[in-house]
């Protein structure tokens, strides 16, 4: 039996010598290794009817973090705060939602992946938590600590999927952000939250396989929790493929 083939969204940089680089990270395409999947990175640039296509040929879409949204796609003015927009990334990844949604395809959104969802599902974004959230913690644990340093504790609701994929109500959690969900989308159900309110997962409820968290599980399949997230996502969308 083929593996299921797992869409990984990726990002534009510049390398070294100058040159245009589209990439993702490493530990992403290792995770979806892990737990039984064949991971195959979405290029940018792609026009609609070739996104349509690739959706209709993936089994599984992982949402990969990275850079800001552009504020305007959810009806906010841009800030200093705001960095690295990458506006052809965004349509890209708003669109894969939507084709995901429509088709029926298993995703799972991480930081800013759980973002795109939102905010192509409507829901809005703290531009700045710190700026923007009387009440925030520290969430930009980053360039200065490692990718794996289980920052805060996440509180999961009980009896939710997402509870009984990671085996607890609460577990530690690195993070890598300064952005988050301010007002969640009407189709979305949160799911897990920060010491400060901050949501850190949510659910697509009648979706096949619909996820999204905060934090960055592919830098801590250490954890047993965590390679679990991949697996369950991997075989969700291995299933979807069967029927």
């Amino acid at each position: 039996m083929n593996p299921p083939l797992i869409g990984i969204t990726t990002k534009r940089q510049t390398s070294t010598y100058g040159f245009p680089e589209i990439v993702v990270g490493e530990s992403y395409v290792q995770a979806v290794l892990q737990a039984g999947g064949l991971p195959l990175l979405i290029p940018l640039g792609l026009p609609e009817d070739q996104i349509q296509e690739m959706v209709s040929s993936l089994d599984g879409l992982v949402f990969s973090g990275g850079g800001d949204i552009e504020p305007k796609k959810y009806g906010a003015a841009l800030t200093p705060k705001v960095k690295t927009v990458a506006p052809d990334r965004d349509r890209v990844e708003i669109q894969l939602v939507r084709e995901a949604i429509d088709k029926g395809t298993p995703f799972l959104g991480i930081c800013r992946g759980l973002q795109v969802i939102n905010v192509a599902l409507g829901g809005t974004l703290y531009r700045d938590i710190l700026e923007e959230h009387p009440k925030a913690i520290e969430h930009t644990y980053y360039p200065n600590w490692p990718w794996d340093h289980l920052a805060h504790a996440v509180k999961i609701q009980a009896d939710s999927l997402l509870a009984e994929i990671l085996g607890s109500t609460e577990v530690q959690t690195n993070s890598l952000h300064h952005q988050a969900i301010k007002q969640i989308a009407s189709d979305l159900v949160p799911l897990a939250y920060a010491p400060d309110g901050i949501i850190e997962g949510v659910v697509l409820p009648e979706h096949p396989f619909g996820l999204g968290v905060q934090w960055h599980p592919e830098w801590l399949q250490a954890h047993e929790s965590m390679r679990a997230l991949f697996r369950k996502f991997v075989d969700e969308a291995k299933g979807a493929r069967e029927a």
